[in-house]
């Protein structure tokens, strides 16, 4: 990737990790750890892979995204705003009871949102629905979702493992968030689901392995899923919890708690002097 791009992208990630933080501070309830961790791959997929327009969101022949770990939609929001969905002045109302930016996405009233998530699980099963769907219409979008490595826990998950290499689900890429942390701690002391990429490989999936802070890695990523025939691809993200907040990196208490004033008000800081910082290297 050139490396003006690469800079770019990491701006919007970090604008997208203040969007987060600021629904999340603002309703005082979110899950800030994990929406940190996703936000250069959504960035990633939205800005320079997907098919997709703000301004026709229903538009049946773009490429689908399923936030299956539905809680981190913090992220998620921070990324549709950016990418002109909405206005970006609505992150702040998440979890409002008046607002259509509830916890979990909802596609019948969020733009964007291609699949309502928060049941983990579910959201991957319905990406492998949405591919299958698009191999009998004969259509070529692709479909695109990330769980968390402690979703991993739920059943549903290895059904879809089966489901979509039989189906020879080309056009499915997930990505697993592997931070190592959930809300109990450390992914290996709660319910250990390593290997994660020999697991999906003895299911038949095309594994690859990525850094999800690492716009060439993820670029090489989806370049291997796009080019494997038959298979569905399973990109293993190594990433970080809490990623560009100091104080909240590869911490599992920041998986679901929100920042008081204090806490806000450093990681808004520590963001701008970030993005102030990519700015300058334009």
């Amino acid at each position: 990737m050139d490396a003006k791009r690469a800079i770019e992208l990491a701006i919007i990630a970090n604008k997208v990790r203040k969007h987060a933080l600021e629904g999340v501070y603002t309703a005082q309830a979110g899950h800030p750890g994990g929406s940190l961790s996703i936000a250069d791959v959504l960035t990633y997929l939205y800005f320079e892979v997907m098919n997709v327009n703000a301004e026709n969101p229903k538009d049946p022949d773009r490429d689908r995204f399923v936030l299956s770990k539905g809680h981190t939609a913090p992220a998620l929001y921070g990324t549709l705003a950016e990418k002109g969905f909405f206005p970006v002045e609505d992150c702040k109302t998440f979890r409002n009871i008046n607002s259509y930016l509830q916890g979990h996405p909802d596609m019948n009233k969020v733009p964007g949102v291609d699949m309502s998530t928060g049941s983990l699980g579910q959201g991957v099963c319905a990406a492998g629905g949405m591919a299958i769907a698009a191999k009998i219409d004969n259509k070529d979008y692709r479909v695109y979702s990330i769980l968390g490595d402690g979703e991993l826990e739920e059943g549903q998950v290895w059904e879809q493992a089966m489901f979509a290499p039989h189906y020879k689900l080309d056009n499915l890429t997930i990505f697993v968030d592997n931070n190592g942390l959930q809300i109990d701690g450390d992914i290996t002391e709660v319910m250990n689901p390593k290997p994660i990429d020999k697991k999906f490989e003895a299911f038949g999936w095309n594994v690859v392995l990525a850094d999800a802070h690492d716009f060439n890695s993820l670029e090489a990523a989806v370049n291997a899923a796009k080019a494997c025939k038959d298979k569905p691809t399973a990109v293993i993200m190594k990433s970080v919890k809490g990623k560009n907040v100091s104080f909240m990196e590869n911490q599992a208490g920041w998986h679901g708690v929100a920042p008081n004033e204090e806490q806000y008000n450093k990681a808004i800081a520590e963001l701008d002097a970030k993005i102030a910082e990519l700015e300058a290297s334009l």
